[in-house]
């Protein structure tokens, strides 16, 4: 096959050397596949194979899950520390966890490709984030619709919640203004002042998805502003 753009979403060890892997990958989506000999000291594989760097890969295997044989990297992984480093380690948990095997999501690489750029810059991470789960909610058919259950338009006046099961708004308090949530409908989701609602509309959105599973990098990020609260 011809080498493939990917990224490394999750890596664990499989066996003496090799290790299991989730891959984002341009034209195949999400890809598992065993990386054999990958975590054998001073194999030039493992040096390739990490997180948030981009690759080109081949794979071979007829079932769900492959076997690599070819790993190059194209550019150095993206540098992330702190806070940015737990959004892209957010990111990664939240594509392992919601995309289906093999589903195209050419769409989604594109915008987790962005994320990796925007990430070491903290005014940039909001926007990026919002970006990209709005991106996956569109893969899965699960993207909120700007209206009420029936089909009506928003209110401007008027404050909506979120309803999971209809993907759609009604009337409640405290909820979200229909002109912001217009906004939001219009693609406006890194416009000043809309990061707090598009984050509550995109969490609220992927909420059924996710089940009652927490993500842990979500708990890795209320654990630092903590320790950031402490020792302000």
């Amino acid at each position: 096959m011809t080498p493939q753009p990917a990224y490394l979403l999750h890596k664990r060890p499989y066996r003496e050397t090799s290790a299991l892997v989730e891959l984002l990958t341009l034209d195949h989506g999400r890809v598992r596949a065993v990386a054999r000999g990958v975590q054998r000291p001073g194999s030039r594989s493992r040096a390739a194979l990490q997180p948030f760097a981009p690759l080109h890969l081949t794979w071979s295997g007829q079932g769900e899950l492959k076997r690599l044989s070819l790993m190059e990297t194209r550019a150095p992984a993206a540098m992330l520390a702190g806070e940015g480093l737990l959004c892209g380690l957010y990111a990664n948990e939240l594509l392992t966890r919601l995309l289906p095997v093999e589903l195209p999501v050419g769409d989604v690489f594109a915008f987790y490709a962005a994320a990796l750029e925007a990430l070491p810059r903290p005014e940039a991470r909001a926007g990026a984030l919002r970006s990209l789960e709005r991106a996956l909610l569109e893969a899965l058919d699960a993207e909120p619709r700007f209206c009420t259950p029936d089909g009506q338009a928003l209110d401007p006046q008027s404050r909506y919640v979120f309803v999971s099961e209809e993907r759609a708004f009604v009337p409640g308090e405290p909820g979200i203004d229909g002109r912001t949530l217009k906004l939001l409908a219009n693609g406006d989701w890194r416009e000043p002042g809309l990061a707090g609602p598009a984050k509550a509309v995109a969490r609220a959105a992927l909420a059924p998805l996710l089940g009652s599973r927490p993500l842990r990098s979500r708990e890795w990020m209320r654990q630092l502003a903590a320790r950031r609260r402490r020792e302000s």
